[in-house]
């Protein structure tokens, strides 16, 4: 077996799609990064808008921890095929590796292509979960106010996120001992020590992938659906917040070919790991670049993506954004909590971004102009910015003139 110029048509013409697939490939892996990592500027601009570089948080450090193991993954897909030529030690016949001369340049080859392999999944695994642990520090902001309940959903998200994650790398690094069988050509090492195609790989992979993200998808989704946001609102959020999905279904693809095809299967296979790492960066990102590009949208898209505004009659004290039950400055007692917060617009800023659902996290209160007589007759406008008015009815004596407090999330 040689890696020279093939001789006869079929060799030629089978080496020249190669070369085209690779291409395409190439051109593909490069496009979806480029624009991975232009959402993470985006998300990183949108962010320092919204809060100021130094009250980033750890989330917003964590998807670029994820864009520079992005960056090596996609070096190695690329070195795959422009390196090692597509090769590794998988997709041989006993009697093509028993041929194959350690002097002949393909055996170097498939060597680097496998080397290439381990540190593929060993990269993807570390490129994975620094995304789903983003997701998780977002998801603490997203509920910062709320009981323990949502609080320790998170937490098991981590401690799930973390259990997989060394489920996942244990099953690159143990299950070919020993470990140097990773790039031995002849005899033949076993489907475990075959890093393209090796079984225990990708079900612990598929596995941990699975599990996170169905988990993480179901965190805030509950939250929303009980809050009173609007249906199509709600619907929204809900295609934002679990738009991991599409993670999921690229992962189920790219084992499904592996396991079905473990002869060509793998460039498949590879082909859908470069997507699946580029649906990650994106759906981790969305949420946070959602608001800018409402912003940037409005003008075209008028009403569609324009902020809602209504005036709610309620309490004079209220639960900002969740609805009435604060203090009540006309009397001295506490207002009935409505059944379902008042949940303003879906944007997720840092001082936006909290779900409320039946907790007081922060009270406005309507400073009065003391006049001669009895409470307060109230409505909220609601809008970017929640603006408390009270007005004058010279038709009924003893109400106090017009107010106004300000608050802005």
């Amino acid at each position: 077996m040689s890696s020279g110029t093939p001789s006869d048509p079929a060799a030629q013409a089978a080496a020249e799609a190669a070369a085209a697939a690779f291409h395409s490939f190439a051109i593909e892996s490069w496009t979806l990064y480029s624009i991975g990592v232009l959402v993470t500027l985006l998300r990183t601009y949108a962010r320092a808008k919204a809060v100021g570089i130094r009250s980033f948080r750890t989330d917003d450090y964590l998807v670029w921890v994820g864009i520079m193991f992005y960056t090596t993954q996609a070096t190695l897909a690329y070195s795959v095929g422009n390196v090692a030529r597509g090769l590794a030690n998988n997709g041989m016949t006993e009697a093509e590796r028993v041929a194959l001369s350690v002097d002949d340049p393909e055996y170097r080859l498939r060597i680097i292509g496998s080397k290439i392999q381990v540190a593929g999944w060993t990269t993807y695994s570390a490129l994975m979960w620094s995304l789903k642990l983003a997701m998780l520090v977002f998801y603490i902001r997203l509920t910062e106010g709320l009981g323990r309940r949502y609080r320790l959903r998170i937490y098991i998200g981590f401690a799930l996120v973390i259990a997989t994650f060394l489920a996942s790398i244990g099953a690159v690094f143990l299950a070919c001992r020993p470990f140097q069988n990773y790039w031995q050509i002849y005899p033949d090492p076993g489907n475990f020590c075959q890093a393209a195609v090796s079984k225990p790989i990708i079900w612990a992979s598929f596995a941990a992938n699975v599990s996170t993200d169905i988990y993480l998808i179901l965190i805030p989704i509950p939250l929303l659906w009980e809050s009173s946001l609007k249906l199509l609102k709600k619907i929204a959020a809900t295609i934002i917040l679990g738009a991991g999905i599409f993670v999921l279904v690229c992962a189920t693809l790219k084992s499904i070919f592996v396991l079905v095809d473990p002869v060509n299967g793998a460039q498949l296979a590879g082909a859908w790991g470069t997507r699946e790492a580029f649906v990650a960066v994106v759906t981790t990102n969305l949420p946070m670049i959602f608001p800018l590009l409402k912003t940037w949208f409005r003008p075209l898209c008028g009403s569609v993506l324009r902020s809602s505004q209504k005036t709610y009659k309620t309490p004079t004290g209220f639960r900002t954004i969740g609805g009435g039950g604060g203090e009540s400055s006309g009397r001295n007692r506490r207002g009935p909590p409505s059944a379902n917060p008042i949940t303003a617009n879906l944007t997720f800023t840092e001082s936006e971004e909290q779900m409320m659902n039946d907790v007081k996290l922060q009270s406005l209160k309507a400073y009065a102009v003391h006049g001669s007589g009895n409470h307060l007759t109230n409505g909220i406008i609601i809008s970017n910015e929640i603006a408390v008015t009270t007005e004058d009815r010279s038709s009924h004596p003893g109400e106090q003139y017009p107010q106004r407090v300000h608050e802005t999330w």
